[in-house]
């Protein structure tokens, strides 16, 4: 995607138009793009990742999106306008991007001290915004169209690079040191862009960003391919940028885990309206329990009858058992108690009856 410093150097190539007439109007845009026919351009401006082409009472804006192209008295090759222009000293060509128009003046819309590029620039509007959003995550507040508008993916990487801060910091743990450079740099590095960009030598410029190896410790590049809200690609180095977070916010992504939370609060009802099946549920979960417990109760229980009734019969058997032999023992020594007579005497009595 284009940034604020790649749309001023649009505005610069494009000025020659400023104060011309459209004579001819073509392209693919969906738009009533005719109405531009015939007009004179009054100016041709940029805020922020935004081109504008003013005319009287109504202006046209341009954002290229993340694939957008341009070219000036040329065609890009193989490939159809989104938006041509043509004036008696040239065309400008558009591709790839939404056109829009507004109704109005630009200073109606655009506040001009949101711009890091802007003559207008204003870093105290900046910092007060910056306040009112102490939960933001650093690389999240750098991707804030209306605090830093024009700053991009790249400046966002490369800014915290510069002033050694982590980009999953919350703008509210930041010392007041810190957020002072962070806000500088922000303009500053976009200027650098600036430079870079018309040398062409941009990517020979990058420190971290697409990189692998920290040019100022020699460790590895951490890379995200989304972090924060905003999910956007990250390159950041884990020892020399510093995380700075508040105690009771130790977890990343902040902002959106706190609208998340009071989304999901707002949309329960109350607990009261929950009080009574819970307390059912509650009453129902103990007398299972209850019943699964007295099961094996009953079935103890059981057994140790039968194991009473049979101990009960061993006893019983074991008793009568003793009486029978008692019995026996007492028959077999009354009979053993008895008398017998002696062999000589019964042999005498014998001799006699005979006699």
């Amino acid at each position: 995607m284009p940034e604020g410093p790649s749309i001023v150097i649009l505005r610069e190539e494009a000025a020659k138009f400023a104060g011309k007439v459209v004579r001819e109007v073509g392209g693919n845009s969906r738009q009533d793009i005719q109405r531009m026919a015939g007009k004179r351009v009054r100016a041709l401006c940029s805020w922020g990742k935004h081109f504008l082409v003013v005319f009287d009472g109504f202006y046209l804006r341009v954002h290229f999106m993340l694939f957008g192209r341009y070219r000036i008295d040329a065609l890009k090759e193989n490939a159809s306008p989104r938006l041509s222009l043509r004036f008696d000293n040239g065309e400008l060509n558009l591709y790839a991007c939404s056109v829009k128009f507004v109704e109005g003046d630009p200073d109606a819309t655009y506040d001009w001290r949101g711009d890091v590029m802007a003559d207008a620039w204003d870093p105290k509007l900046a910092r007060r915004k910056l306040k009112d959003v102490p939960h933001m995550l650093a690389a999240d507040a750098l991707l804030e169209q209306d605090v830093f508008a024009g700053v991009g993916n790249i400046i966002k990487n490369e800014v915290l690079w510069r002033i050694r801060v982590h980009p999953e910091s919350t703008i509210g743990a930041l010392p007041s040191r810190k957020l002072g450079e962070l806000i500088k740099q922000a303009r500053d590095y976009s200027f650098d862009f600036l430079e870079w960009k018309k040398a062409f030598v941009l990517r020979k410029h990058y420190q971290v960003h697409t990189k692998s190896v920290c040019p100022r410790d020699g460790n590895k590049i951490t890379w995200r391919k989304q972090l924060g809200e905003k999910q956007r690609r990250a390159f950041f180095c884990d020892v020399c940028q510093v995380l700075y977070r508040e105690k009771e916010l130790q977890a990343p992504a902040v902002a959106k885990t706190v609208r998340t939370a009071v989304s999901k609060t707002a949309a329960k009802p109350p607990r009261a309206a929950h009080a009574k099946p819970v307390a059912k549920k509650a009453v129902a979960k103990k007398a299972v329990a209850k019943k699964a417990v007295a099961k094996p109760v009953v079935a103890k229980k059981a057994v140790a009858k039968k194991v009473v009734a049979k101990k009960a019969v061993a006893k019983a058997a074991a008793r009568g058992a003793g009486t029978t032999a008692r019995k026996a023992a007492r028959t077999t020594s009354v009979r053993d108690a008895r008398p017998r007579r002696a062999p000589a005497r019964a042999a005498a009595g014998t001799a006699r009856s005979r006699r």
